[in-house]
């Protein structure tokens, strides 16, 4: 008997690729989701499941609502994985890159989420997760060896806050949300993107070993999961270093530094 229906977005290379044809192993139908009706049609007659093929360009409005729609109709399991690059210095980046990396990482996350929570809700039970990035923890770093990425980073650090937020809001449910924040994965990514990957002083993960992560990440209830970080307790460090900046900036009146 099937699981249920996991949506994966992005599905046509990489992780998404590799989500679904995890997904569809543990017995899940799948409805895969990404640009290219080829690839799609390809990764179907691989899997050994009911699967759904339904291209569409999440930054184009149109089409995600197509999506948004049968995200509506009932899913177990939703995969905000779509997404891209765009790696430019932010004073010449096209506008319509710029506002297309907000449409798929942002738009299309929240979108996607708001229309598969309700029957998840009334139902007692699913599971979203959204694909950001470890970039979401990089706004102090400077570029070089990192990429250009002011709006790439940006997108991926609202996926971190929305999903943290959102799993205090599902508490009680049955519904678990997690934001995966992996490192370097050894995928398409990287060359669409125009970077090496290899000439960064980092280590690469394969994509199966990532979802794995993922997935046993949520079935334990890990709202962040960066299955690069052998000690976990840093995810609880780093958040408990901002509610010590918001408690300690909120308390009183303006720093003395500003007061002549």
């Amino acid at each position: 008997m099937s699981r249920g229906v996991a949506l994966v977005t992005g599905a046509s290379a990489g992780l998404g690729v590799a989500f679904a044809e995890r997904l569809a192993a543990d017995g899940y139908d799948v409805v895969v989701v990404a640009r290219r009706r080829e690839r799609l049609e390809e990764l179907a007659e691989r899997l050994q499941t009911n699967v759904e093929v339904l291209p569409a360009d999440l930054a184009d409005p149109a089409a995600l609502a197509q999506v948004e729609a049968r995200a509506a109709d009932g899913i177990d399991l939703l995969v905000n994985n779509a997404g891209f690059a765009g790696y430019r210095p932010f004073a010449e980046i096209d506008p319509e890159v710029a506002e297309n990396l907000i449409r798929v990482h942002v738009v299309a996350t929240t979108r996607l989420t708001r229309a598969a929570l309700p029957w998840m809700i009334e139902r007692g039970s699913g599971g979203i997760v959204n694909v950001a990035s470890l970039l979401a923890f990089s706004g102090s770093i400077p570029p070089d060896p990192l990429p250009l990425r002011a709006t790439y980073a940006a997108c991926k650090s609202y996926m971190l806050t929305f999903t943290q937020q959102l799993a205090y809001e599902l508490a009680g449910t049955g519904v678990r949300v997690q934001v995966l924040t992996p490192g370097l994965i050894r995928t398409e990514f990287h060359e669409v993107a125009g970077r090496d990957p290899t000439k960064m002083p980092f280590g690469m993960m394969e994509p199966d070993e990532v979802v794995t992560a993922s997935l046993r990440g949520l079935e334990a209830g890990e709202v962040v999961s960066a299955p690069g970080l052998e000690d976990d307790s840093l995810i609880e460090s780093s958040n408990e270093a901002q509610r010590t900046v918001f408690r300690t900036a909120i308390a009183g009146g303006v720093a003395a530094r500003y007061r002549e």
